[in-house]
């Protein structure tokens, strides 16, 4: 399914981009080519483990005069849900307090769940990993 992405780039810096379906879904990308790709990994990520439909995609036009999408540029990436697993997989897990109250300031100023924090970071480290960047 095609998703609007909106994409922003400063300076000297990567493409930065946003879903505004999924709020508080971001990618990055270090070459425009590149972010359909990464732009899909961002979605599964996103849903992995949480208990949440994956929207319907929005009309483009919806967003044109939103303040929050001014100043870059939008693309149509096509989302095979198919690779998304929304459906969650309950598990109970011990952490250090401190770690917890470190994440939960995170997501909070991020808007997002536990739950989904720690699925994308463990996605990001397992990348790393198939990518041989890992430690």
């Amino acid at each position: 399914m095609l998703y609007p992405l909106y994409v922003h780039q400063d300076p000297g810096s990567a493409f930065g981009g946003s879903f505004p379906d999924f709020p508080g879904c971001f990618t990055a990308a270090d070459e425009q080519a590149e972010l359909p790709r990464m732009a899909q990994e961002a979605v599964e990520t996103f849903f992995e483990g949480e208990d949440m439909e994956v929207p319907p995609p929005s009309d483009i036009a919806r967003w044109g005069t939103d303040p929050d999408y001014q100043g870059g540029f939008w693309l149509l990436v096509d989302i095979d849900l198919a690779r998304v697993n929304a459906r969650p997989m309950r598990l109970n897990v011990s952490l250090p307090a401190h770690l917890v109250q470190r994440i939960d300031h995170y997501t909070a100023a991020h808007r997002m769940t536990r739950s989904g924090f720690l699925a994308q970071a463990a996605a990001q480290v397992l990348a790393l990993e198939a990518d041989g960047r890992g430690r």
